[in-house]
């Protein structure tokens, strides 16, 4: 039995009716327009960033946004002009330029040649398909590298990548550590590249749901996090975690560098012979490889869905 048994996987649409507002749904995948000065982010002055509601992707930027009067949020250009696309769109009996997200296609709004130089563009963007991130939540929500954008620089960071059975309850345990800047789950371990979740469930990718863990080596260490890591797992079940059976659901450390594995095997050996596991210590200590990150619907799911499946839990 794994997790994918406990929670499906939703129909694409359907999902995002479940984890987006009604407006959200229907401005990002119908095209719809929310009321002018009656949306979130028009009068917003604040400093950060505006990422795409539906994937995260990182569209536009306190800095370029400006007072256009128009009562939508009103950007003198993208972020990164590969991430937003334009489309033609003979709507309503006229010719405009829809402006829409590349990754997740969420339709944004449109663009206008009336704005500031040097441009001269206005990008009239809906609120409803956006997420402001503040420029002081950049780091701790994984946007550490726009925070140049702000004259500030991003805090030296180390990875730690661990397996341990569903990522979904490692994640939410793992995110409140200490110096834990930002967490991702997805997927290592294994050969097939860009790994998704309806190939790894199969166990014959060889991948394993994983987090990636950037950590603020000044606030604590891998060594402290290996050590709460064998707390909150079984690492003397093999290929299982609770009710989650197969190799997708092993207990592995990926060690970034020779010091990392070092650690690794050390921290291993004094659990092991702790003795407070009454069996041996399974845990793969193996290189670190590729990263593939997990669908938007697995990142944060306990946060998404309070009381949610989870087979983890601190022991003493």
């Amino acid at each position: 039995m794994s997790h994918s048994e406990e929670t499906a996987q939703p129909d694409a649409k359907a999902y995002l009716k479940l984890r987006l507002t009604a407006l959200q749904y229907q401005v990002t995948q119908e095209a719809a327009t929310e009321p002018a000065f009656q949306n979130a982010y028009w009068n917003n002055h604040r400093e950060g960033i505006y990422v795409d509601i539906v994937s995260g992707k990182p569209l536009f930027s306190s800095k370029d946004k400006f007072d256009s009067g128009c009562g939508w949020p009103s950007f003198s250009k993208a972020l990164d002009g590969q991430d937003v696309v334009e489309k033609e769109d003979r709507s309503h009996g006229m010719v405009r330029t829809e402006v829409r997200s590349k990754v997740a296609d969420s339709h944004l709004g449109h663009l206008f040649n009336d704005g500031p130089g040097p441009t001269g563009l206005r990008y009239c963007i809906n609120s409803a398909s956006l997420r402001f991130v503040a420029m002081e939540d950049l780091e701790k929500e994984g946007y550490g590298s726009y925070l140049p954008i702000f004259g500030k620089q991003p805090t030296k960071t180390e990875t730690a990548t661990l397996a341990g059975g569903c990522f979904w309850g490692m994640q939410e345990l793992l995110r409140e550590q200490p110096g834990v800047i930002s967490t991702k789950v997805g997927y290592t371990g294994g050969s097939l590249s860009h790994a998704k979740y309806e190939d790894v469930r199969t166990g014959r990718t060889g991948h394993a749901e994983s987090i990636e863990i950037a950590f603020d080596p000044t606030k604590t260490s891998f060594e402290a996090i290996l050590r709460f890591f064998f707390r909150m797992h079984d690492p003397t079940t093999s290929n299982r975690q609770g009710n989650d059976i197969g190799s997708q659901y092993r207990s592995a450390i990926f060690y970034h560098d020779d010091t990392q594995r070092l650690v690794a095997e050390r921290v291993k050996a004094d659990v092991d012979a702790s003795h407070k596991w009454p069996r041996p210590i399974v845990t793969e200590i193996t290189p670190a490889g590729a990263f593939w990150s997990a669908e938007d619907y697995h990142q944060d799911y306990l946060q998404k869905h309070p009381g949610g499946y989870t087979c983890h839990y601190v022991r003493p």
